[in-house]
């Protein structure tokens, strides 16, 4: 397993990160990262000549643009272009310089917003989508067919994986870009050092969400290297969910802020419930091992050594 390359496209950010805390620590393995400044993942000569040169025999494609409700809602146009762009080359790259194994990342928003739940996998593409996220989810299932194609056109071993929400270490703070996980655990901690009487949160609290540890996600990603073999899409996710009600709960007793939550009606929920069907992975013996109390617990110290006051 010595000469065996992993390139973890998006190392830095928190799918990416996790994977590269693995990958780093597991035997035979040899582990590529470029950052944004060295490698621009939109610009096709630059992806083929690193490809060429580095000859990577794995990727992991965990590079995205990304963002919550507010950013995927305001730049549609961007979500779509930007993720096109990264996912092709890559996946284009990796065809063409003989990668032996690819696992592209998608995100469980590529399902329709009423799908039946828990969301099985076979439920893509039979109703219409979430609008808010419309141009990212647009993008994530264009790549995930892109690698379905390859697998069967060409015989390339390409595999998707959809996990749902993630967090943990090296996740987003920023409140116009984050997801509603890390930005609850920032709402919070700042109200509780200005001594704030109340904190205003989006909608009514009442959709289910379901959260998974980022090291948990990169130990599934590790699992679907070395054992999934299909060009149908695979889910990644604790196969339980929680009201948005409940976490904002959770959450505040684990930051220790005492004020009120004040729920602004006026504000959208985005999809009532996203819940993955897991049973495929744990059919394959994987499963979530990190309790969601303790894993807010660890990304909170993580936030309070890394992030607070920035």
């Amino acid at each position: 397993m010595a000469d065996q390359t992993i390139y973890i496209a998006g190392h830095r950010g928190l799918a990416g990160s996790a994977l590269l805390r693995l990958y780093s620590r597991l035997p035979g393995w040899r582990v590529i990262t470029r950052t944004h400044a060295e490698l621009e993942l939109k610009d096709t000569v630059a992806v083929r000549t690193f490809f060429r040169q580095e000859r990577p025999t794995h990727v992991i494609l965990a590079a995205a643009r990304v963002g919550g409700i507010k950013a995927n809602a305001t730049f549609q146009v961007e979500f779509l272009l930007d993720n096109l762009r990264i996912q092709n080359n890559v996946i284009e790259a990796a065809a063409e310089f003989d990668v032996t194994k690819l696992l592209f990342l998608g995100s469980s928003c590529v399902y329709p917003k009423h799908a039946p739940q828990p969301m099985r996998e076979d439920a893509l593409l039979t109703s219409a989508l979430e609008t808010t996220n419309e141009g990212y989810a647009l993008a994530k299932i264009a790549g995930l067919k892109l690698c379905a194609y390859y697998r069967r056109q060409y015989g390339r071993n390409f595999i998707s994986a959809m996990p749902t929400n993630l967090y943990g270490p090296n996740d987003t703070f920023d409140l116009d870009k984050c997801h509603v996980l890390p930005a609850l655990l920032r709402k919070f901690h700042e109200a509780k050092v200005a001594n704030a009487p109340a904190v205003a949160l989006w909608g009514t609290g009442t959709p289910r969400r379901e959260f998974l540890h980022a090291d948990d996600f990169a130990e599934a990603c590790a699992a679907l290297m070395d054992r999934y073999e299909s060009d149908q899409l695979i889910n990644v996710g604790v196969g339980g969910d929680v009201t948005i009600r409940e976490l904002a709960e959770l959450i505040r007793g684990i930051v220790g802020y005492a004020g009120e939550i004040v729920w602004d009606r006026t504000m959208p929920d985005g999809t009532p419930r996203k819940l993955l069907d897991v049973s495929r992975i744990n059919a394959l013996g994987w499963q979530a091992r990190i309790p969601l109390a303790d894993g807010i617990h660890s990304t909170y110290e993580w936030f309070l050594a890394n992030r607070a006051g920035k």
